[in-house]
């Protein structure tokens, strides 16, 4: 609890010029990071849908070359800023259920991620060796797809939890709210939290089903 409560506080000691650089750099990278994201899915249609063996190629190459010189970047960058804008303003890192959400959505997207490079790298390579024909890989190229719309939708589900700010305080919170009465605004926050609690617990469990998986070799693959 006292590092926690640390952690809480640590917006006291950041000045306004940082705080405002930190958000600055923070939306700048998730938004990078979305639209990285909706350039791959773009490209993975594309190289799933089109006939021409050169477009095809061209688009397997281009998902390699975005995964690695923009959404993982970007999606660090992100991650990173969003702890530091946590800890430089009064929202904290765990005084709100949002924030505990948005921060938990972009460490497992990001975990995600990066366990999928792997098979982003295994098409990128056969395309740049062979022409690929409709039939040849079609699992892989079909996961490729449903992995960036799924990536697509956690990214727009952080976006709304930071512009709505939903479910009110965590326990740690709640008896700091006063602390936080520019933000807050209003008691009756606290009295949704059990809502924020429900769904973060949702969300913990898919998300620990489809890493299971995962490491598990389960997901679907070509052979």
């Amino acid at each position: 609890m006292p590092f926690a409560l640390g952690l809480a506080d640590a917006h006291m000691t950041m000045s306004s010029a940082v705080r405002k650089f930190s958000l600055a750099m923070h939306v700048s990278s998730a938004v990078g990071w979305l639209g990285a994201v909706a350039a791959f899915l773009a490209l993975a249609i594309a190289g799933l849908t089109r006939p021409e063996p050169q477009l095809v190629r061209a688009a397997y190459l281009a998902m390699h070359l975005v995964t690695w010189y923009a959404i993982v970047p970007l999606s660090m960058a992100a991650l990173v800023t969003g702890f530091v804008q946590s800890l430089g303003t009064p929202w904290g890192l765990f005084r709100h259920y949002w924030v505990v959400t948005k921060l938990l959505l972009t460490v497992v997207a990001t975990l995600i991620l990066l366990l999928h490079t792997g098979a982003i790298e295994h098409v990128a390579d056969a395309a740049g060796r062979v022409d690929l024909r409709p039939e040849d890989l079609r699992g892989l190229r079909n996961q490729l797809v449903g992995d960036a719309s799924a990536a697509l939708f956690v990214l727009f589900a952080t976006t709304m939890l930071s512009v709505y700010k939903p479910w009110g305080l965590t326990p740690y919170g709640v008896p700091r709210q006063y602390e936080s009465a520019a933000i807050v605004g209003r008691a009756a926050l606290s009295r949704r939290a059990p809502a924020g609690k429900y769904a973060l617990l949702a969300i913990i469990g898919f998300f620990v089903v489809v890493l299971l998986l995962h490491l598990a070799g389960l997901s679907p693959r070509a052979h």
